[in-house]
């Protein structure tokens, strides 16, 4: 039942949807395909340049015959977490659906044993990989459309970022991602990555939170060969390096902190490729402090990178997939980048602290592979039984705790946190 509920007019024809969806989260194929066509991976480099932060400084006259006191201010901080790919295959919103009675979603199940990293934390980001409308009926790959009931999900969790510069954002073309737009339009959230129009893309999405301003930005590798053709709808792509340099810029000036979140990677590959290796530090000479890696459907390293001032900023390379049913031993596992956001009261500097990667496994199970696939979850691996590893399907390929510590091997022993 991979793909029973779609919607004829979505399809393209078979030719053209092989070549539209590579990059996609199929299900129950190995979904391997590489964007950059085999190009050889360099490991990561980091350059610096200067950034733009506001120093604050008090013009106090000292006491004579005495050193100037330091004023005691409490620093400013906020807890951040971010998540990958919250990727709605048919086998997800099926189940939901039986768990509502058959007459609403019910999306509890999947995300049960994840929900308490996300609650009571000050920002929450998601990818949302999918198109988030009941416009189109529920549709899995190639070209996806979600139920409302997931975004609702995802606010009643804890999420109040989304992010939606990811591939998929155009399979339903110019009036999907509009109506997308509109579902977002409802919820007390920021979303960002996909717009209305040239002129919304430049409305910089900002928001204050414990005394510190973030900006978000979002932009993508591609769009499964869909484009925009007209004046609705607007995507940036990470190719149009003047456009996105003169954003961040932008943002630099509004915000203590530029969130950038980036759809690159090379799909099912833990491995950095070179336009990972070469943007990422561009980003942090233009002004980005903390970046954010979505599209591999795995996970990828993660690190600082210095910036000309002394301070630092973060980047998490991949967070692999949130939640999914991708049958690929290494698409079932993930990270939640979490931290704490310090900005000094005095000089404005901002500081990432107690910065972790959480992984999480996406968990179903299934009797044949033409059977509803049940039990569609996520779990923190901390939690993860040697139990549930011999049921999840993907067990008869050879996921096992085994495979999982090899993508984890990608992650620096000191971001690494099993909780």
């Amino acid at each position: 039942m991979r793909s029973r509920i779609r919607k004829a007019a979505a399809l393209l024809s078979a030719a053209a949807i092989a070549v539209l969806s590579a990059g996609c989260g199929e299900v129950g194929v190995k979904d391997t395909a590489t964007l950059d066509g085999g190009k050889e991976t360099f490991t990561a480099v980091t350059t610096t340049a200067p950034t733009q932060i506001e120093k604050k400084t008090e013009n106090k006259k000292p006491a004579e015959n005495k050193k100037p006191e330091k004023k005691d201010l409490p620093s400013y901080t906020c807890s951040l977490i971010c998540v990958g790919d919250n990727l709605i295959h048919d086998n997800i919103y099926n189940e939901a659906l039986k768990l509502g009675g058959g007459t609403q979603y019910d999306f509890t199940k999947a995300y049960e044993h994840v929900t308490k990293y996300i609650e009571d934390t000050d920002i929450a980001i998601i990818n949302q990989e999918t198109l988030v409308t009941d416009d189109y009926g529920p549709q899995s790959y190639p070209c996806f459309a979600s139920p409302t009931a997931v975004g609702d999900k995802a606010v009643d969790m804890g999420f109040n970022v989304i992010s939606m510069c990811n591939n998929h954002v155009l399979d339903m073309g110019a009036d999907g991602l509009i109506s997308s737009l509109d579902y977002w339009d409802t919820k007390d959230v920021v979303h960002y990555g996909a717009y209305r129009s040239a002129e919304d893309a430049e409305d910089i999405r900002t928001m204050e939170v414990n005394g510190i301003t973030f900006a978000f930005l979002g932009y993508m590798e591609h769009t499964n060969g869909f484009y925009l053709d007209g004046d609705v709808g607007e995507v940036i792509y990470l190719e149009e390096e003047d456009r996105i340099k003169a954003q961040i810029e932008k943002a630099d000036k509004l915000a203590d902190v530029v969130v950038v979140s980036c759809h690159y990677g090379t799909e099912i590959m833990n491995e950095l490729n070179q336009q990972q290796t070469e943007l990422t530090p561009k980003l942090v000479e233009w002004g980005a402090d903390l970046i954010i890696g979505t599209q591999a459907h795995t996970i990828s390293t993660c690190e600082y990178l210095d910036k000309p001032d002394g301070s630092q900023a973060f980047v998490y390379y991949g967070l692999g997939n949130f939640i999914s049913t991708m049958y690929d031993v290494k698409s079932l596992v993930g990270i939640m980048g979490k931290l704490n956001v310090v900005k000094d009261p005095e000089s404005g500097v901002i500081t990432f602290e107690n910065v972790k990667a959480i992984p999480v496994i996406s968990h179903f199970e299934a009797d044949d592979y033409y059977s509803d696939w049940y039990n569609c979850a996520v779990y923190p691996y901390a939690e993860y039984t040697d139990e549930l590893f011999a049921k999840n399907y993907v067990s008869y390929d050879g996921f096992n705790r085994e495979s999982v510590e090899q993508c984890l091997s990608y992650i620096p022993e000191e971001f690494l946190s099993i909780e």
